[in-house]
């Protein structure tokens, strides 16, 4: 029989008759035939709330504590979920992440998986149960119960699936697949029938919240085919697969805003060799994702830095930077964060010139500035003014003809 891994992101199980549709899709899938593993996230809103409170209790609170709390959230989902399956006669059991055998490292709230034990599922599955997994969360080799950070659903749905060699991976949200742009901000925007890997990595990684960027790079890293799709209707979405030659006719396939993200601007440091290294070895070892960076060019012995990160790594960066300033002799830290990173992705770039020109004069046209700049193979991103982000993308989708393609 077909094995089918099947996740639902929050706004698909957000109440009980979104939980009940979600278990008439299920159970027609069995129907025809199929073994289905569903990975389900926490209600819409859920984790959220939970770290809210959490804050309201303590400002700093604890990573390992955090874990404990936020793993509530989809154990709520999964177990409603088999009971809306039992209430139709559906066999079904649910699974917590570490009953699934999805094994982590130790890094609580940012937990990469080095393990997944499948032998649990797939005995359910041979059974003709659907199994019920909680999302986002894992245990590691000392039994502590570990989250794979935000859209952390995603990954569970990747690694399940290359653990068990699914015939297909099915990732339900809300949204029919991936667009050329949010389809919020430019009304134009078009659904792409597929994208390649790398594509999807780096819209993932540049703020498109349609999925997780660790979770595009396991699917990249196992061969694993996955289609992004609406569950409110059952529209075929969008295929992420390996590049094939076609695709780098087109030369942009789409454009993401990230606006949670911050720019610290480190002042004042010895212009000297080990002063860089030192900074980001801190922020490496607070766990810190960094993204764009720029060295001023030195001037009197001293040297700036310029870098970005996420918004919710703000505080945690600042505190890992003070001791290191002290260490290589003083420097301040400031934190801007009205910004957005703004970026045009695709597979094309690499073999058409002209497509930073084009950006820059779109971005002029509308009165836009640049403050930083970054390129990869695939990808060019800048940074702007938070406030200018939306008329931004828009300028820059019909600059590339992406509503006419």
């Amino acid at each position: 029989m077909p094995r089918i891994v099947q996740k639902y992101g929050g706004t698909s199980v957000g109440d009980v008759e979104r939980i009940m549709n979600v278990a008439r899709r299920i159970k027609a899938a069995r129907e025809e035939g199929n073994e289905i593993v569903v990975v389900l996230s926490a209600r819409a809103g859920v984790t959220n709330e939970l770290i809210a409170r959490a804050r309201a209790l303590c400002p700093d609170p604890s990573e390992r504590e955090l874990d404990q709390l936020l793993a509530i959230g989809e154990q709520e989902s999964i177990a409603l979920m088999a009971m809306a399956l039992h209430g139709i006669d559906v066999p079904a059991v649910s699974y917590t992440g570490a009953q699934a055998g999805i094994f982590t490292d130790k890094m609580h709230t940012k937990a990469k998986i080095k393990t997944v034990n499948a032998k649990p599922v797939i005995k359910d599955l041979d059974k003709g149960r659907v199994v019920i997994v909680a999302g986002f969360q894992g245990i590691d080799e000392e039994g502590q119960i570990t989250t794979l950070g935000r859209g952390g659903s995603d990954l569970t749905a990747v690694a399940l699936a290359a653990a068990i060699k699914a015939d297909r991976c099915e990732i339900y949200t809300d949204v029919d697949g991936v667009y050329t742009a949010d389809p919020r901000v430019v009304k134009s925007a078009r659904k792409l029938p597929e994208i390649s890997y790398d594509e999807m990595l780096e819209l993932a990684s540049a703020g498109s919240k349609v999925m997780q960027s660790r979770s595009v790079e396991f699917a990249k890293n196992h061969g694993v085919v996955f289609e992004v799709r609406s569950s409110f209707n059952h529209n075929p979405g969008t295929l992420v697969k390996e590049e094939i030659a076609y695709m780098e006719q087109v030369i942009v396939r789409g454009i993401a805003a990230d606006k949670d993200q911050v720019k610290i601007v480190v002042s004042g440091i010895a212009d000297k060799p080990g002063s860089a290294a030192r900074v980001f070895r801190a922020l490496a070892d607070a766990n810190v994702n960094v993204d764009m960076i720029v060295q001023n060019a030195g001037h009197q012995g001293v040297a700036n830095l310029t870098f970005t990160v996420p918004k919710a790594d703000t505080t945690r960066a600042v505190k890992a930077l003070d001791p290191v300033l002290t260490h290589i002799g003083g420097g301040s830290v400031a934190v801007q964060d009205r910004i957005a990173k703004l970026s045009v992705v695709g597979v094309g770039m690499k073999t058409h010139s002209g497509v930073a020109a084009t950006l820059f004069q779109a971005l002029a046209d509308v009165g836009t500035n640049i403050d930083l700049i970054s390129t990869s193979e695939i990808k060019i991103s800048v940074v702007v003014d938070l406030d200018r982000a939306d008329e931004a993308v828009r300028a820059a989708h019909a600059a590339f003809g992406l509503d006419r393609v």
